[in-house]
């Protein structure tokens, strides 16, 4: 088959599949060409670099593919990026696009494809199959170390001022990130009713910002645990810088190791990473560790319920390339388990509140600044990280617009006769911000 017959049927079924799916796309194919042929230059398009990409895509027609493809750049964009083609998917559902194709056409296109190798590079390729946390203390320092120590001046590159890698909080949708996260840190302390001289741990303090702002806005002190190094010095360096060393301890331990008693827990962000194995080990830490009145805050990503939870625990596609890739040994929770296991081990749940949307313009915000700072991320990280945290990026703010991804913030307290460490009503946390 000559390289000019499969540039020709490819085309062809291209053409096809536009006119039949009304396609608002455009298509450059590796000649230069385009499909339509006067398509906009100035328009969105997907820009295939080689005749191989479609040579893999039939050998291997799956998501971890296409990843493959685009970290490579051999499946781009023009004009454009991820939300733009979202925006302008197929009006027919997924599952009729292939019963409204020509068969003929698929049939001729693979015909000619299949010899052909499926060309590279594939960098991903040796990543390994990825199982959830056993919960041992080095394979969870290891997993953390994969996402979190990948560059501290990469994080800066989208993360607001204080390095807040958790969901925002939006008292106003059009709330720029330094905003949204500073009000979320203001929430985090209203909700714990944090009072000066309290203690307050952190666990999964990230690089440091929630330890930082409740010291100095509440007067506590805090205790930060991660299993970050790059985390734990730039923590440490800021709150040097900041005055805070007296108040702001870092430690660079498992949560299972830490010692002592707090008048307030917090974890933020933390939770996804432990495995849903090790969720009584977790709880029973939270309880050790909490004060007789002390309040726990558990914030937390989640999943929607299944029937039973061995169906639940069956990782779709996009799951399992965010665990593959991005948070190794990661699993999600649904709510309706995390109320029961908190429960189930003495505590008392006050308040459950969903910030899905929150983290859905969140997520937006990180993937627009990374991609507005693209050449700098490549300059520190590489490329084919780059654009692994944009299509991450860009991917969780998609599953929380749809709902196949929520999350939630819990307030508990131990459970106990007569009253609670808590206030008769929610009005002092909405007072203004």
């Amino acid at each position: 088959m000559t390289s000019a017959g499969r540039l020709r049927a490819f085309r062809a079924l291209l053409e096809h599949a536009v006119a039949t799916l009304e396609l608002d796309i455009g298509f450059r194919l590796w000649d230069g060409s385009t499909v339509p042929a006067d398509w906009p230059a100035d328009a969105f398009t997907i820009r295939i670099a080689d005749q191989r990409v479609v040579a893999a895509l039939l050998r291997s027609p799956k998501a971890e593919t296409l990843l493959n493809l685009w970290v490579t750049r051999r499946i781009d964009f023009e004009n454009g990026d991820m939300f733009d083609l979202i925006a302008r998917r197929p009006k027919v559902r997924s599952r009729d696009i292939r019963s409204r194709l020509s068969k003929w056409r698929i049939a001729n296109v693979a015909v000619r494809f299949l010899m052909l190798g499926k060309g590279g590079p594939w960098p991903l390729a040796d990543r390994p199959e990825e199982t959830p946390s056993s919960g041992d203390v080095e394979e969870n320092t290891r997993n953390i170390a994969y996402h979190y120590d990948l560059s501290n001046a990469f994080y800066k590159l989208f993360l607001d001022r204080e390095m807040v890698y958790t969901c925002g909080y939006c008292t106003n949708w059009d709330n720029d990130i330094e905003q949204l996260q500073r009000d979320k840190l203001e929430m985090i302390c209203r909700k714990l009713r944090l009072k000066k001289g309290e203690t307050l741990l952190d666990i999964g303090c990230g690089w440091g910002a929630l330890t930082r702002y409740a010291a100095d806005q509440y007067g506590v002190t805090t205790l930060g645990v991660t299993l970050s190094q790059e985390q734990i010095d730039e923590a440490r360096a800021e709150a040097e810088k900041r005055g805070l060393s007296e108040t702001c301890r870092y430690e660079l331990i498992d949560y299972t190791a830490i010692e002592g008693k707090f008048d307030k827990i917090a974890s933020i962000g933390m939770h996804e990473a432990i495995g849903i194995d090790n969720y009584p080990t977790y709880y029973k830490t939270i309880r050790r560790l909490l004060k007789p009145d002390g309040l726990y805050l558990h914030h937390a990503i989640t999943r929607p319920a299944t029937a039973d939870l061995q169906n639940f625990r069956k990782k779709h596609a996009d799951m399992a390339l965010l665990t593959k890739y991005i948070f190794p040994g990661g699993e999600l929770d649904h709510i309706g388990n995390t109320v029961t296991m908190l429960e189930q081990h003495g505590f008392e749940v006050h308040d459950v509140e969903n910030w899905r949307e929150h983290y859905q313009r969140t997520c937006r915000l990180w993937h627009d600044r990374l991609l507005a700072r693209y050449d700098e991320a490549v300059a520190e990280v590489g490329e084919v990280p780059t654009r692994l945290w944009l299509i991450y990026l860009g991917g969780c703010s998609v599953a929380f617009e749809r709902n196949t991804a929520r999350i939630y913030q819990t307030v508990v307290s131990l459970r106990r006769r007569g009253p609670s460490p808590l206030p008769p009503t929610r009005e002092d946390l909405y007072r203004s911000i």
